[in-house]
């Protein structure tokens, strides 16, 4: 029952007060929270009932180095809420989800998404948490149920998967507005013009009283700008730009004194290093596909299934099904092997041989995994050498190959070892793990795994699954 590629966690940060980090000073813009027909109460559990929604569909990150980090943030941000805009009853939680697009999206009540992408394209802490504090004004505001007051004949169940396709907007929202069934009409519920204004400097404020500069909010919103390609930034697709946006935060920044503004920490360093490791994050299109496609239960990779595998797997079928994933590598499995997309792999494996555990690990006990990691060695061999260490973190009976075989994959040299394992269970399995390289010297894996009384028969599969990968990059 192999577990996947993981490193550890590093332990979470809690956040002291932070009320006395900066001094306001005259000129500071007083927001007022629109008018609302509904109660906080409601807001929560309006948020409630979308956020469970959208952890069914989202590729949600299971690593705590991200997480973490994300949260001590949103932490450091909620502490410094001023006193009229705090809501007892709202719930907040930070979640990240594994796509690349920069991006970030909160829900009523306190739960908020913020993209992978977002983190990766940031400069430093303060512009992650120029976003963060926009979203979280938001609910502060109560901006989506305000602007829900105006379905007042719609009970709060109903509006609840409307919310959540508007303001999450794009594929997802279209993704998760069919799952919850709702026949009420979305677009009305988008963020006005003046609700991203007001977002906008409230959200500068409460950045400045964490000890953030409010000018990394102007400064991200420029790098969404430039980083928006062809097609327009994401993130304004679903916040309209009220106009000048840079110009009047770096406006407000100025009736806000900071000292010792928080930015380029440790701690950011290290999860934009950590995020580098990682295989690429999707599209939210291809993300899109594969929740459509899947039924993704939320979790990802093997997790995608509570509790552990039932061990009531079929054998292989005789026919094959070719997936493309991104624009990395092309692949045929058996047709009855579902696609699992994971943090930083996928897995390909038959129903009843994927779960997870009571950490949201994901384990699978047939199939295979397919990925990449960064490799700075650009020496297949070394590089291998570190993946073999990593997989073991979380596999103790692991074995170490006593030699690598000299093999094509993806019609480029790679290497093949044979490993044993045991699992979770306490069941001996047999591995095997075929490794290459890309075009950019990262680490193409594929590890395939069947336990040793099955293995005579996957062994063949697994052959032939691996002369079919076609490396795309």
């Amino acid at each position: 029952m192999i577990r996947p590629t993981f490193l550890p966690s590093r332990a979470a940060f809690v956040v002291a007060s932070v009320l006395a980090a900066a001094t306001l000073v005259s000129g500071q813009t007083r927001i007022v929270a629109p008018d609302n027909t509904y109660t906080p109460a409601q807001d929560v559990e309006m948020g409630r009932q979308a956020a469970a929604e959208a952890r069914k569909t989202l590729p949600l990150m299971r690593d705590d180095n991200v997480t973490s980090f994300v949260e001590d943030v949103g932490r450091r941000l909620v502490a410094a809420i001023p006193p009229p805009l705090r809501h007892p009853e709202f719930q907040y939680t930070f979640e990240v989800v594994n796509v690349k697009e920069i991006n970030a999206f909160a829900l009523p009540g306190g739960p908020m998404f913020v993209n992978r992408g977002m983190i990766e394209a940031a400069h430093t802490d303060g512009e992650v948490a120029g976003v963060m504090a926009h979203e979280l004004s938001h609910v502060l505001l109560r901006h989506g149920t305000a602007q829900a007051s105006k379905a007042t004949k719609y009970e709060v169940g109903q509006v609840a998967g409307a919310v959540l396709g508007a303001i999450i907007g794009g594929g997802w929202g279209q993704v998760i507005s069919q799952g919850t069934q709702f026949g009420l009409g979305t677009a009305f519920l988008r963020f006005s013009r003046e609700y991203e204004r007001q977002a906008d400097i409230e959200g500068a404020q409460v950045m400045a009283a964490a000890g953030y500069d409010p000018n990394d909010m102007a400064n991200m919103f420029k790098t969404i700008q430039k980083q928006g390609g062809s097609g327009g930034p994401q993130w304004l697709s679903d916040h309209p730009d009220p106009g000048d946006r840079s110009a009047y935060i770096s406006r407000e920044a100025q009736a806000l004194r900071v000292a010792n503004p928080i930015r380029g920490t440790r701690e950011f360093a290290q999860v934009q290093s950590h995020l580098r490791q990682l295989s690429p994050a999707m599209t939210t299109e291809q993300a899109t596909k594969n929740a459509g496609r899947n039924g993704n239960t939320g979790n990802t990779g093997a997790a995608g299934r509570t509790g552990p595998p039932s061990g009531r797997v079929d054998a292989p079928d005789a026919s094959f099904q070719t997936y493309t994933e991104g624009n990395l590598f092309r692949v045929s499995v058996p047709a009855n092997w579902r696609e699992l997309p994971g943090t930083s792999a996928v897995t390909f494996a038959p129903e009843g041989a994927y779960g997870g555990d009571a950490n949201g690990q994901g384990m699978f006990t047939h199939g295979v995994e397919i990925g990449a990691s960064r490799n700075e060695s650009h020496d297949l061999q070394t590089a291998t050498n570190e993946l073999l260490a990593s997989l073991a973190q979380g596999n103790p009976g692991l074995s170490r190959p006593s030699r690598y075989d000299r093999v094509k994959v993806g019609g480029r040299q790679g290497l093949r070892a044979v490993l044993t394992n045991t699992s979770s269970a306490g069941q001996p399995e047999n591995i095997v793990m075929f490794t290459s390289q890309l075009r950019d010297g990262s680490l193409f894996y594929a590890v395939a795994v069947a336990p040793q009384r099955d293995f005579p028969t996957y062994s063949r599969i697994f052959d032939r699954v691996i002369a079919s990968i076609q490396l795309i990059d």
